[in-house]
């Protein structure tokens, strides 16, 4: 670690986040590597650690002779007082380099409401923030993760940006700057050859044009040989991609502080609002003897009591009940628990809670999305109030006494009929809880409620998003009538749904708030504690920029959008005949199990014989 750092430990909160030398960290010696990579999650440590896309990139990179990646996070805002007033820069955990001193800063985009902490980073570590105001001998900044299949609001902050899995096309990136350095070329030429590279965006080749009132028109390329859309790059053999043998353990609680195995990767269930069911497509599973190997290894070499089968929807896995009951046989009798993070209603049977149940009570999760028939058919979330008595019936009958249910308010063609459904949904899950006669504790419904946020390459991206003052009403709605002492109520601030959607759908104008908010002193935006909206505000003001025109504002199918440039793999034609048969309330079936759908996935992508088409019995 960075030894400036050690006199400031006793004077923060949680200072093992500062200390490095974890159990598998990694500690290699710069001089015996060609380059050197800082991951840098723009989060605390107690966030990033949990991060499973952070955790492969890590072991991958360390897993070359010639190179090096090192972890940096967002410091809390204790240790960032006490390093600005000791004019200490922002530094990497494992050898105390600043950040400056590295070749590549890659940076992961999970969410709108993190692009602050990206800017503040920058500024802890000296570097400046535009990539035109850096010079050669600063590192290259890179990005990738969902919220960059629409990067543009970051797009002057980056020197390029990944579309897509990083687990190939890291190795090319690394491979070329090693070869740049041997050849003692420019930025710009690397930037060049990088550009080359299938599902590399470098933003300063293209030019965004707009009309004379101020709408985007388009995205113009500024050099011949340029791509005018960039593809996303996609692994085809899910089956033979490298994954972490260990994971770094930390000293201090974190999120996600478990074994994560990730059974399959992708959706085909296509919910319209749901961008990472889009671009996360196709669907590919992992074959369960290969999970059942890593799953083994990760619990020897970190010690780790739970083992969390992760996927968009790990219910669907086509192997889930056979998996789980061979994991639960192998670690039950080793207080190793197994869960499942993501599960839908129509997924989860009886068996499969009764199996889970044998280990430690983990916590039981559903989303029903809407409160009636007619509004998840409009969403196209494929299951019904009957689903839900099954699978509930069910989970409380095995021994749950906690059911926690995600809604979200605010969602094309919602009517006071469906916020009234969400209250009877509650009630009636309440009611089957006391029904179940096997249940030891007095049943408990949790009701999480979210702003419904327009995303970009969904349906639903064309939509503009309810106003704040609509949003709180509903909440209100919902509160008055969910009032059960055995019912608990959360939902977000609306504002945190505001600017997130504002950047959601967002262009390079943005830039100029951006900067502005983080000069205000706004960051750690999804922290209720640190969230600011009055500076945002202010932001959106002394930049003359209307936050409303990007969020609220519903757009025609026709509409250029400034982030068409960037593919996601699914076809325009497709979202356009979705939001149509979403106004319809009309249903699309899952091209896993019914006809294909016509997204243009896996024919654009060449990804072929993905599906697993039969599902094995229960």
């Amino acid at each position: 670690m960075d030894k400036r750092l050690i006199p400031l430990l006793p004077l923060v909160s949680k200072p093992a986040r500062y200390t490095n030398h974890e159990l598998h960290a990694k500690h290699k010696n710069w001089t015996d590597v060609a380059v050197k990579v800082a991951l840098a999650f723009p989060d605390i440590y107690d966030v990033g650690m949990g991060h499973l896309g952070f955790k492969i990139l890590y072991a991958l990179i360390n897993g070359r002779k010639d190179a090096l990646a090192e972890r940096v996070y967002a410091p809390w805002v204790d240790m960032q007082t006490q390093m600005e007033e000791a004019s200490i820069p922002l530094t990497a955990l494992e050898s105390g380099q600043e950040l400056g001193a590295f070749d590549l800063v890659g940076f992961t985009l999970q969410h709108e409401l993190s692009y602050t902490n990206i800017l503040k980073m920058l500024d802890l570590a000296q570097i400046p923030r535009r990539s035109s105001q850096r010079s050669q001998k600063m590192p290259l900044i890179m990005a990738g993760g969902p919220s960059a299949f629409n990067v543009e609001p970051l797009a002057d902050f980056l020197d390029f940006v990944v579309l897509g899995e990083g687990e190939e096309v890291i190795h090319e990136i690394l491979d070329l700057v090693i070869d740049s350095q041997a050849q003692n070329l420019e930025k710009d030429e690397l930037l060049q050859k990088l550009a080359g590279l299938d599902g590399i965006y470098v933003p300063s080749y293209y030019q965004p044009i707009y009309s004379a009132d101020g709408r985007f028109q388009r995205i113009e390329p500024l050099r011949q040989g340029i791509p005018p859309k960039i593809e996303k790059r996609v692994v085809q053999d899910f089956n033979r991609l490298p994954y972490p043998e260990e994971f770094v353990v930390p000293y201090v609680e974190v999120i996600h502080d478990r074994v994560i195995a990730e059974v399959m990767r992708g959706c085909t269930r296509g919910c319209r609002f749901c961008q990472a069911g889009m671009v996360y497509r196709p669907l590919r599973e992992r074959d369960p003897e290969v999970l059942k190997e890593q799953i083994a290894r990760l619990v020897e070499n970190t010690g780790y009591e739970e083992i969390s089968l992760s996927s968009l929807s790990s219910g669907d896995y086509s192997q889930i009940g056979p998996l789980v009951r061979d994991l639960m046989a192998e670690y039950q009798g080793c207080g190793v628990s197994v869960s499942l993070p993501s599960l839908r209603l129509d997924s989860f049977g009886i068996g499969l809670a009764q199996e889970i149940q044998k280990g430690r009570k983990t916590g039981l999760t559903f989303a029903p999305e809407a409160g009636t028939q007619r509004l998840r058919n409009v969403i196209n979330k494929n299951v019904t109030d009957e689903d839900l008595k099954e699978v509930v019936q069910g989970a409380f009958a095995a021994g749950w006494s906690r059911i926690k249910l995600y809604f979200m308010i605010g969602l094309p063609t919602e009517t006071e009929e469906d916020l009234e459904g969400i209250v009877d949904l509650a009630y009636k899950v309440l009611a089957w809880g006391k029904e179940a006669r096997s249940a030891k504790r007095r049943p408990e419904v949790s009701v999480s409620v979210a702003s419904f946020v327009p995303k970009p390459h969904t349906p639903f991206q064309w939509m503009g998003q309810d106003s704040m003052k609509t949003l709180r009403a509903k909440q209100r709605f919902l509160k008055e009538r969910l009032n059960d002492r055995a019912i608990q109520f959360s939902y977000p601030r609306v504002e945190e749904s505001f600017l997130e959607a504002v950047f959601a759908r967002g262009d390079r104008r943005l830039a100029e708030v951006l900067e502005r908010a983080v000069d205000l002193g706004c960051q750690f935006d999804s922290w209720t504690d640190c969230f600011r909206f009055e500076r945002w505000e202010q932001a959106f003001r002394d930049t003359g920029i209307d936050p409303h025109l990007y969020a609220g504002r519903t757009r025609d199918v026709l509409e250029p959008l400034p982030w068409e440039h960037l593919s996601a793999g699914i076809d325009g034609r497709f979202l356009r005949r979705e939001w149509e048969l979403a106004k319809t309330g009309t249903p699309t079936l899952d091209c896993r199990w019914d006809d294909c759908t016509g997204c243009g996935v896996c024919p654009e992508l060449q990804v072929a014989n993905v599906l697993v088409k039969e599902k094995s019995s229960e």
